[in-house]
């Protein structure tokens, strides 16, 4: 995060996510610990992921596509071959459910962040209706998360599973890493279980460029960042393009963004900026992104507070320049007829107590889900407005 009086923190969280980029790894046998002749294992490539927004790329969970690599800086093509954001559906019966994947890097966690959250796989599940009809979604349950002790991941997430009436399959929803990327996964049930690889919906997704925060530092598992949060309350596909550390609005990102067609674009890149920096691009990107989606919902999302900000001499000064600069922007570009551009204020995204944050600049899971409550009225707003 770009904070006036935190650059050594900053640099250390800079150099232990570039340390997570991706390394080209030939193809290993897989130590399995796990009965295999007792399980049967299934790709996920094979049904697909969402928050993939590209076809054509380099390695299958990459976020940007190949083409990108010559396109942007080095540090953001880096940090676009983590899988933040990416989830992959299926249904089974099973009454375990296991497994294995290989991590591109490894270094699994980072001095502030667990390797659950860094490196592990995240599962939910959908649990009955609340009026008990069984053709009717239930809500999204956490049930299990990978902790990977190694760049080779094979492990049973969950067992002794209830079953449902008549035996009946159950949705269940695996959330891959933030901050590592994916050379290869699948899913392993028992061999007389029944598996539906669900594929990815067809609505538009929300699309996030932003930060480390939106990237998902300091979930302490992938199911627990901003984007994850928000898809589960909005049932609604999402694709976080959060870089750590470079989400600066530049338009080299913004010319992929372009290529997208999402319900909603938001913007969240304060953080990572001044108050120069905002009136130097956002109007720019905001008017890249209109050229080629006149139509699509804009959020701009304002600066949070750093929780350490009260104590710090010229912090606040800091993060209320960066406000003021980009709600300066917003009240132009509205002035000026740019239509179907919005703002969420900073203020309350983390709240004011101080509690929800990991160093002071990232969100806890309790900061998470702060963020996701300040976003999901307007969210909600702008989806209904477009239907």
């Amino acid at each position: 995060m770009h904070l006036l009086s935190s650059r050594p923190t900053r640099r250390r969280f800079l150099e232990a996510s570039a340390a997570l980029s991706t390394l080209a790894f030939s193809p290993l046998a897989w130590r399995d610990q796990n009965q295999t002749d007792e399980i049967t294992w299934y790709n996920a490539q094979e049904w697909g992921v969402e928050g993939k927004g590209f076809a054509d790329t380099a390695r299958y969970y990459d976020r940007l596509p190949a083409r990108a690599e010559a396109q942007v800086r080095k540090a953001v093509w880096d940090l676009s071959r983590h899988s933040s954001g990416m989830s992959t559906r299926f249904k089974t019966n099973a009454r375990s459910i296991h497994v294995r994947y290989r991590l591109s890097s490894q270094q699994l966690a980072m001095p502030h962040m667990p390797a659950t959250g860094v490196s592990g796989v995240d599962l939910y599940a959908r649990d009955e209706a609340s009026g008990g009809a069984q053709d009717l979604p239930g809500r999204w349950r956490w049930a299990a998360v990978a902790m990977p002790r190694s760049q080779e991941v094979s492990t049973r997430l969950i067992r002794l599973i209830r079953p449902r009436a008549n035996d009946a399959a159950r949705d269940y929803l695996l959330y891959l890493p933030l901050y590592n990327g994916i050379e290869s996964l699948e899913i392993g049930v028992d061999k007389q279980a029944q598996f539906t690889g669900v594929a990815p919906r067809p609505e538009k997704p929300i699309v996030f460029y932003g930060t480390s925060i939106m990237h998902g530092a300091c979930a302490s598992r992938p199911g627990m960042s901003i984007s994850s949060i928000l898809g589960r309350r909005l049932d609604r596909p999402v694709i976080n393009l959060g870089f750590s550390g470079n989400g600066t609005m530049e338009t080299s990102v913004g010319e992929f963004l372009v290529e997208l067609d999402p319900a909603i674009y938001v913007i969240d890149c304060l953080p990572n900026m001044n108050a120069q920096q905002v009136k130097e691009r956002c109007q720019a990107l905001v008017d890249q992104l209109r050229q080629k989606r006149p139509k699509t919902p804009i959020l701009l999302v304002a600066d949070r507070v750093n929780a350490g900000a009260w104590l710090r001499t010229g912090s606040e000064e800091f993060h209320q320049g960066n406000r003021q600069a980009l709600q300066a922007e917003y009240r132009q570009m509205v002035a000026e007829g740019r239509d179907n551009l919005h703002y969420l204020d900073g203020q309350e995204l983390i709240g004011k107590d101080g509690e929800a944050t990991t160093d002071g600049s990232h969100p806890s899971d309790l900061g998470m889900v702060r963020y996701a409550d300040a976003y999901e009225p307007v969210l909600r707003r702008l989806l209904a407005a477009g239907q």
